[in-house]
């Protein structure tokens, strides 16, 4: 029968928490490592003027932290914490006295294991008279149960090693008086199962598993119900799609993006500086600020939440500066948020196939990084270090003119303004057409690709970069092979080599920011965007020295189902800097399927008329339908008179 013990010393429960821990750390702590690692960027590739420089140096301490106030997340907390305790229990563990003692006779009575049996009698007298309860007196560290537990020890230890019958039990069971109860020990101290603790220990199990666990399960399943697939709130999402109509533009765009943070950002306290920022926007803005002010919140209401968040966005706009340190977060947590909530409302933009209102979205994405204000027509330089959005427009809008004058004039801006235009991205279009896998033609209904292969180049590049015709045939051919390869992958950017990611010029924006493009097939003459827009990325810089410097990008659509010639746009809009959009003319030809030749025409299906005597071919007479008549077989009406004549020998000989 077994005998059951609990852990009195913790020791079997402190293996069993490290074991578990340790189940749990690892793969955490290895998958927040490599997460780490690979998600570290490089910060020195991009503009170098001395504020991109500066963001980019603020945003690795936020991220690394510093020695007297060092970075830490949650999970960096708790997984700190778990290896803690596992080192703790550890420690504790590795000293803990454990007390399994094996029986040995030998040992008790401290004689040799070669000892004959002689010496042993011999010892055990000699032990008798200095152990014996009547000659040892009782002391306060020893009482008399002690000294009688002693004797008997030494009294079976005795035995084991003289007597036939005991010692048979010492060899066979470990133990002098034979088979033992098995102890079973469970990895729990004894206070949890005691009468007295009963009441808190059911108190803790119903605070975990009627209380927090539950709670913790509703608000992960009620949270995910009130998202979208776009991380928004249900509730902005609504908003969106109210606030839209398909000739929305940018005031109205705006308006959306600030109601929004009613319900997607909670602010606790009051905002020290707030009423000050307002009036400097009231100054600068007068009554344009009111009218958004109203378009934001018809009702005249525009308060709270709604009231700060525009306050903070207008201030980015206006790139005012901002003195109180817990504002200025605020307002980093909400620049930061801005693209997240407009990529939603491009997604609600884009699905109603509403050009003017996608076009205001995305083109909003820029005066948020550039830090202008949206719906005014401000000059190329604003964007520029040391220069604002209330600078007079050149009488040229090239970039590179401007630095020229500079230069000729010994402006003091010019080395930061010349840095800044050298990492300026730039989009150069190298070709752009449609493509139908295997076909020459597109016909209706096909399944067509929209090709655009795209470089970047800066506006100070002298040198012309090289297009597709002016490559040898052999580069042309084998341009189009890649062409093919890509066309037939699921992919929609071509893969290429050495891609390293380059960060735009956003000195205003509170965090790194790669320079992107959105590219929207669109028909302006009815106001519809034919297929949705895709982002781009990771264009690569033109070299001349390189045959295929650029980059291959495919947007997949449905031809139209009519014949004809459908004259649309493309449009590569910049998400990072202001006034860098392009707009190209592209057509496309629908021909009709009798335009190819009899080689690339599809082969029609031949399907024969069911037979006269199946199933099919019943039910298709029945329709009245035709059949394909069952030919009787030859040798049918011989094998029929022969029958006959059988039949009629049969007769006679029954007469």
């Amino acid at each position: 029968m077994a005998n059951y013990h609990y852990d009195e010393a913790g020791n079997m429960a402190a293996y069993f928490v490290i074991s578990v821990l340790v189940i749990i750390l690892l793969p955490v702590t290895l998958s927040s490592l490599a997460s780490v690692s690979s998600k570290r960027p490089e910060l020195d590739n991009g503009c170098q003027c001395t504020p991109c420089i500066q963001r980019r140096a603020d945003v690795r301490k936020h991220q690394r932290g510093s020695l007297l106030r060092p970075k830490f997340t949650p999970k960096a907390l708790l997984i700190t914490v778990g290896w803690a305790a596992v080192a703790f229990l550890s420690f504790k563990a590795a000293h803990a006295e454990i007390e399994t003692k094996v029986y040995n006779p030998f040992e008790i009575l401290a004689i040799g294991t070669g000892a004959t049996e002689k010496e042993i009698k011999s010892r055990f007298k000699e032990l008798s008279r200095i152990y014996h309860p009547d000659k040892v007196k009782a002391t306060i560290n020893e009482t008399v149960e002690d000294i009688a537990n002693r004797f008997v020890d030494i009294t079976k230890a005795y035995k084991s090693l003289t007597d036939e019958t005991i010692r048979r039990n010492w060899e066979l069971f470990g133990h002098p008086d034979g088979r033992q109860e098995v102890s079973m020990g469970i990895a729990l101290p004894k206070w949890v199962i005691e009468g007295k603790n009963n009441i808190w220990v059911l108190g803790v199990y119903g605070i975990l598993f009627g209380g927090a666990l539950p709670m913790f399960v509703g608000r992960w399943w009620f949270g995910n119900r009130q998202k979208t697939k776009d991380g928004i709130n249900a509730k902005t999402a609504a908003a969106f799609f109210k606030a839209l109509t398909d000739n929305s533009g940018m005031k109205e765009v705006i308006s959306a993006l600030g109601q929004a943070y009613r319900w997607e950002t909670t602010w606790v306290g009051t905002a020290v500086g707030l009423e000050e920022l307002e009036k400097q926007i009231d100054e600068k803005m007068g009554d344009q600020w009111r009218e958004v002010k109203d378009l934001v919140a018809p009702d005249g209401k525009c308060e709270g939440t709604k009231q700060r968040a525009l306050v903070l966005l207008y201030a980015h706009f206006l790139r005012l500066k901002i003195n109180d340190e817990a504002l200025k977060q605020e307002q980093a947590k909400l620049l930061l948020q801005s693209p997240m909530l407009l990529n939603a409302l491009l997604g609600i933009s884009a699905a109603r196939s509403w050009l003017t209102p996608t076009l205001m979205v995305m083109r909003l994405h820029a005066y948020v990084t550039q830090a202008l204000l949206p719906g005014k027509t401000v000059a190329p330089q604003a964007q520029l270090p040391g220069f604002d959005g209330d600078a007079d427009e050149p009488e040229g809008k090239d970039l590179a003119s401007f630095i020229s004058r500079l230069e000729d004039n010994g402006d003091i801006r010019k080395t930061e303004a010349r840095k800044a235009v050298e990492g300026w991205s730039q989009l150069d279009v190298v070709d752009m057409s449609f493509k139908v896998i295997g076909e020459r033609l597109v016909t209706p209904s096909a399944i067509v690709f929209l090709l655009v292969k795209l470089r970047l180049r800066q506006p100070l590049q002298s040198e012309s970069p090289s297009s597709v015709s002016e490559k040898s045939a052999k580069a042309i051919r084998e341009d189009r092979e890649k062409d093919d390869k890509f066309l037939n992958s699921r992919k929609d950017a071509e893969d290429i080599e050495g891609a390293t990611p380059v960060w735009a010029h956003a000195p205003h924006w509170p965090g790194l920011r790669k320079p992107g493009w959105w590219l929207v097939l669109a028909d302006d003459k009815s106001n519809r965007i034919v297929v949705p827009p895709m982002k781009i990325s990771d264009v690569p810089a033109s070299s001349p020295g390189k045959e295929r410097d650029y980059r291959s990008y495919k947007l997949q659509f449905q031809a139209p189902p009519n014949v004809g010639l459908f004259t649309w746009k493309v449009y590569l809009v910049s998400d990072t800097l202001v006034g860098e959009e392009l707009c190209r003319d592209i057509s496309l030809k629908i021909d009709d399927i009798s335009a190819l030749n009899a080689e690339e025409q599809p082969a029609e299906d031949e399907i024969s008329d069911p037979e006269e005597d199946s199933l099919a071919g019943q039910m298709a007479a029945m329709r009245g339908g035709t059949v394909k008549r069952t030919a009787a077989p030859e040798d049918s009406e011989d094998e029929s008179s022969t029958d006959e004549e059988q039949h009629g020998d049969d007769s006679s000989d029954s007469d």
